[in-house]
């Protein structure tokens, strides 16, 4: 299983069109294909619209991307709001919970981290040995290492019943010394680190 993120920075006012466009385009485009998600910004690079493919692999994304645009279909049109694109396919970790059809937020926090070379092998260790007990306080959505795109860099997904839940639950992971996990001998392993709070397109799958 892989999963494709495709990553638009809009036109300043644009988001209400352009989900209202895409939204239309893929009552159509599902027929192909369901998307895992999409999102918008709400807090962070704002004018932002991320939407999440998943497929078995880079040949069925091949296949099925042709077909839809050969049906004429497909991409929406949205050319005219579009300042940049960017897409990268993601690899799941082999713990990672899939990414699910149902009312998990609405806020997604999505973190990104930017890795030191041979670092994510020791990085998926440590997160495997402390995430039953974060998950208690709440549930990841997934996690992922870009396998084509941006190299050596990791990407999570967790849903929030609201930000109020989200502060709460970060405070008390950090407290009780459950979450991050530990850096390891060699200190903390990735370089830099962003952040993004989304909240679902009225069409996505995930809510």
């Amino acid at each position: 299983m892989i999963y494709e993120f495709r990553t638009y920075d809009l036109v300043p006012g644009s988001v209400p069109e352009v989900l209202k466009r895409f939204g239309d385009a893929y009552e159509k485009r599902k027929e192909f294909s369901e998307l895992a998600a999409m999102f918008y910004t709400e807090i962070g690079p704002l004018n932002q619209i991320i939407h999440i493919w998943p497929y078995e692999d880079v040949k069925q994304r091949q296949e099925i991307r042709a077909e839809a645009i050969k049906a004429g279909i497909w991409p929406p049109n949205i050319a005219e709001f579009i300042k940049h694109q960017h897409i990268e396919i993601m690899m799941p970790w082999s713990f990672s919970p899939e990414l699910t059809p149902g009312n998990h937020g609405p806020f997604y926090e999505m973190r990104s981290y930017s890795c030191f070379p041979g670092s994510i092998p020791g990085t998926q260790e440590r997160w495997l040995s402390s995430l039953k007990e974060r998950q208690e306080l709440s549930p990841l959505g997934a996690v992922f290492s870009v396998d084509i795109g941006s190299a050596l860099k990791i990407v999570h997904l967790w849903p929030y019943q609201d930000l109020k839940q989200r502060h709460e639950v970060r405070t008390e992971a950090a407290e009780k010394g459950i979450w991050p996990p530990k850096g390891g001998d060699g200190g903390l392993p990735f370089f830099s680190q962003e952040n993004k709070i989304l909240l679902p397109a009225p069409f996505s799958p995930m809510q």
